[in-house]
């Protein structure tokens, strides 16, 4: 998907780059003395308002990358503490709930590993729940077995921060600037290689050279931007920082 939309980004910035350079020579053909009178200053303008876009939606997709991949870690130690904290629960309580922390990170990571098949990851998900409540439940039994008060104090409240984290991975996941925002940076993008092309229409030949590499730069920027704004669809993965979990389901077997 996002091969496709810099795919297109690329070809329509060269047609329009192109189709602005038959503009400008029909101006100048037709006026050759006001064919640029003023395009500067709306030149400068759109394209202002292009770098300005870059810029904020380049930060901000980048800001929420380290922030996902943080909670990757986050997740990991929270699921870890409750694994230890496991021991202060009565001996016979112990095993039944460790098979389950064992199903329940199998589960955590298959719903980032069933990306971009949504149907698959709703259904990991809704399994990883599952087990949640599961998990909640035989603990809260265990701390009011006999010799299991303990645990109420340290095992409970790490339950509850690793159930807690999957709320907020899950919503960092979803949060993306409105689809507008990215359809306003494509347009300008358009915008700009024809004003570019309207611009150098003045050559007697075409300058495929700047058009080519005006309309690559920008495309790789935007290209980057999505990258980073969905990072698990693209080559820019976060998926590098989900080894932790796997580290640490083969540090529980």
């Amino acid at each position: 998907m996002v091969l496709a939309i810099a795919g297109g980004l690329f070809l329509g910035m060269l047609l329009l780059h192109e189709v602005g350079r038959r503009l400008g020579r029909a101006r100048i053909a037709a006026d050759p003395e006001g064919a640029s009178a003023g395009g500067g200053v709306v030149d400068g303008a759109v394209f202002a308002l292009l770098g300005l876009l870059i810029a904020f939606t380049f930060s901000g997709a980048a800001a929420r990358f380290d922030t996902r991949r943080d909670l990757v870690v986050a997740e990991a130690n929270d699921i870890g503490t409750a694994w230890l904290r496991l021991d202060v629960l009565p001996a016979d309580a112990q095993p039944a709930l460790r098979d389950l922390f064992r199903s329940y990170l199998d589960a955590r990571l298959e719903v980032y590993r069933s990306v971009p098949d949504l149907a698959a990851v709703e259904k990991a998900l809704a399994r990883s729940v599952a087990l949640q409540g599961e998990i909640w439940s035989r603990a809260v039994a265990a701390c009011k077995s006999p010799g299991g008060d303990r645990a109420i104090v340290v095992l409970l409240p790490a339950l509850n921060e690793m159930i807690d984290i999957t709320t907020t991975r899950t919503m960092a996941a979803r949060m993306h600037p409105p689809k507008v925002i990215f359809a306003l940076l494509i347009a300008l993008g358009l915008a700009c290689s024809l004003l570019a092309g309207y611009a150098m229409a003045g050559g007697r030949q075409r300058h495929w050279t700047h058009a080519v590499v005006f309309a690559a730069t920008i495309t790789i920027t935007v290209y980057v931007i999505l990258d980073l704004e969905y990072p698990r669809l693209g080559l820019i993965r976060v998926d590098a920082a989900d080894q932790v979990l796997v580290e640490l389901r083969e540090s529980i077997r």
